[in-house]
């Protein structure tokens, strides 16, 4: 609802608190659902619980005491008129009533009492408006692993908040310290994801892969298998190539991508792939405060940009008896929606030239706090205005409420289009106009700012693609390329898990080491793309890779190989003393290329340019 504390031509306290009274007579379960004429109002609701400039009696008004009851309303068939005072216009009691019960119901006698107090209390003291929090948890899936874990140390050396994904709690607290924020489940096992584990998470980094070993063993530290598959016989331990690569990855998928985000933003009105997103929209107009415009929300199937389906938002506006607003709100959504994961959101529209405004709640009151943004738009044209989640400002009745609580993208419960004489603190629209309006409005979606990050980075492994390579001189290649199908088809398993990344429509980056090592990182480095090179690098190296690729959006979408200069036949080391410094590896990912993966082989498929 908007109302207006303001000198220029609004409404007195006195009034507004009038309306107050008015609503608050349609609170309960007495009030019965149907269409009123205003013969039947009892003459005591008319002629004093409006504001007494709105509308005036023929015969003599009367006290009205806000304690009375809604059985007032009809307890009499009341069979005078309803005039207008000069310059002003009559008002429609049944849209009124119409428009209270399409939403969720009038404010509370606590609201009511609330607002009087804050009326005669006086405006509260200017003050800087809560600014937005920010949660940017990063996923560490395999977080006990040679990877996973110098991943969380890396993080946690760089005050980036982590949470782990492991299978054993004891061994991952031994290991990463008993303060760890840890999800204990499986990834094999859908049913141990739950959905509140992943609260928070923005940023995944999945490091989990099937276990391989030694057939003759190991020692208690895996120290044969920390050289490498090159120098033992190497077996499957425990769940299978399927399970862990494939399945896995499907089932940790299903579990972020709501928290991390899609490339695309998400949907929350309008057509997406020839499927219409509807939202329950109800007209909001000055009729709530006494004044006669009008605006409803229309479907025309044929008038979008290209034809196809739209919305339109579309009224008349009037300042006439202290009004000069019309809007849509939809109703309350059944179950809040958590845009977290986005940066703002999307209007695609046909503007007219005038400044609407978009309010946004996050309470399933009715009159509350709307986290507010007003936008221009451009006559004639079809446009896509973004409005970042960072410029909306909680306001209640047309003015800034200072000490309102953050806005929540997780937690939305309605949204509202409005165009209004008024903007907030008294500010007045410089582009309204009285009379009819058109608003085309497409679609509303989530987006995410650009430039995009990867949202999803996954530690995959060189060599996925060549064991049904045609042409492949197998015994120059690695062993597990050459061991495929005795290893269960680790690879050809490895290869569909990223094929399940790269269509899911999240962000993401995906890094193929060669053989890998425990060697310190900084040796230089070959980054490579195609599925082409062998060679070895460093764990360390890999982990650092893999934080710098949720930072840049040169790795964005990006698939690629990397190995270090140094052969396999000279050991690396560094002086603990004198260490290199960190890479930028920025210099790396410039060069990358979206679309390589190495399939272009297997499919005679031209190498994109």
């Amino acid at each position: 609802m908007e109302c207006y504390s303001t000198s220029m031509s609004s409404p007195s306290s006195s009034s507004l608190i009038n309306l107050q009274c008015t609503q608050l007579l349609f609170q309960g379960s007495s009030f019965p659902h149907r269409k009123l004429c205003k013969k039947s109002v009892h003459p005591w609701l008319l002629s004093s619980a409006l504001p007494k400039p709105f509308l005036q009696l023929t015969d003599k008004p009367r006290t009205l005491i806000c304690q009375q009851t809604s059985a007032y309303l009809f307890s009499r068939n009341y069979r005078g008129t309803i005039s207008a005072e000069a310059g002003k216009q009559s008002w429609d009691l049944g849209r009124f009533v119409r428009t209270i019960y399409f939403f969720n119901g009038p404010p509370s006698p606590a609201k009511f009492f609330d607002f009087l107090i804050e009326k005669l209390s006086g405006p509260s003291p200017n003050k800087p408006v809560n600014a937005m929090g920010t949660s940017d948890i990063v996923l560490v899936a395999g977080a006990t692993g040679g990877v996973g874990r110098r991943v969380v140390d890396n993080l946690r050396k760089k005050g980036i908040p982590v949470r782990a994904l492991v299978r054993n709690e004891d061994k991952a607290r031994r290991m990463l310290g008993p303060d760890i924020d840890l999800i204990v489940g499986d990834i094999t096992k859908e049913s141990t994801l739950l959905p509140e584990y992943f609260n928070g998470v923005r940023k995944v980094i999945n490091a989990v892969s099937v276990i391989v070993g030694p057939k003759e063993g190991d020692t208690p530290d895996r120290a044969k298998y920390s050289q490498g598959i090159k120098f033992f016989e190497p077996e499957i331990k425990g769940d299978s190539p399927e399970m862990v690569e494939y399945t896995g990855i499907k089932n940790l998928i299903n579990s972020v991508k709501e928290n991390v985000g899609f490339r695309n933003g998400k949907l929350l009105f309008g057509t997406e792939d020839n499927n219409y997103r509807p939202l329950d929209w109800g007209a909001l107009d000055d009729v709530v405060m006494g004044g006669v415009s009008e605006s409803k929300f229309q479907i025309d199937p044929t008038g979008g940009e290209n034809g196809g389906a739209t919305g339109v938002f579309r009224g008349v506006v009037s300042t006439a008896n202290n009004g000069g607003f019309t809007s849509i709100r939809t109703k309350n959504f059944s179950v809040p929606v958590d845009l977290s994961a986005y940066d703002g959101l999307e209007l695609h529209l046909k503007g007219d030239g005038r400044r609407y405004k978009l309010i946004v709640r996050t309470s399933s009151d009715w009159d509350t706090v709307g986290y507010t943004v007003g936008f221009d738009t451009v006559g004639g044209q079809w446009q896509s205005i973004r409005l970042p989640f960072s410029s909306l400002r909680p306001i209640f009745r047309a003015r800034t409420v200072s000490d309102a609580p953050p806005f929540d993208p997780s937690n939305i419960i309605s949204l509202q289009l409005m165009f209004s004489k008024f903007e907030y603190d008294g500010k007045l629209n410089p582009t309204f106009v009285e009379g009819s309006f058109e608003l085309p409005i497409s679609s509303i979606r989530a987006y995410l700012k650009d430039p995009i990050t990867a949202r999803f980075v996954h530690v995959g492994s060189a060599g996925v693609t060549r064991p049904e390579r045609p042409g492949l001189d197998l015994s120059k290649q690695p062993p597990a390329v050459r061991l495929n199908k005795e290893l269960d088809f680790i690879l050809t398993f490895k290869l569909k898990g990223e094929d399940l990344i790269r269509e899911s429509g999240v962000p993401y980056a995906i890094v193929r080491p060669c053989a890998l090592t425990e060697e310190p990182a900084g040796a230089d480095l070959i980054f490579d793309q195609g599925d082409n090179i062998t060679g070895k690098i460093s764990r360390e190296e890999v982990a650092r890779i893999c934080i710098a690729a949720l930072e840049s959006p040169y790795a964005c979408d990006k698939t690629f190989e990397v190995k270090s200069v140094i052969p396999f036949s000279e050991p690396f080391t560094v002086d603990p003393e004198n260490p290199p410094p960190e890479k930028d590896y920025n210099i790396y990912f410039k060069n990358l290329k979206a679309g390589i993966t190495g399939k272009e082989a297997l499919e005679q498929s031209p190498i994109p340019v």
